[in-house]
């Protein structure tokens, strides 16, 4: 069993290691999160996809980032959220530097 810290959402382990890509824990959860993730970043079809790359390349930030954006928060991020995408490159240096 794995050691749950603060912010964990239960989803599958994501660090690089040797073994099935669940790591310790139930293939089912992870299955269910990997189909869950999928479903998330292409629903809407490829006109939708293709307008939200556009977006976030027109801000600086991945598709990955600016989808996650409306998903978890419900926003539409506009140029003039300087703020909050300046938060996101900031996260985006932390989690490459773990």
């Amino acid at each position: 069993m794995r050691k749950v810290r603060i912010g964990d959402n239960g989803g599958p382990p994501i660090e690089d290691y040797e073994g099935p890509p669940w790591g310790d824990g139930d293939a089912f959860v992870f299955l269910a999160w990997r189909a869950a993730r999928k479903e998330a970043f292409t629903r809407g079809g490829p006109a939708i996809m293709l307008m939200r790359q556009e977006r976030a390349e027109r801000l600086g930030l991945t598709y990955e980032e600016y989808t996650l954006e409306i998903l978890e928060r419900g926003r539409y991020l506009q140029v003039e959220d300087t703020e909050r995408i300046a938060e996101i490159r900031r996260g985006r240096r932390r989690k490459k530097g773990r």
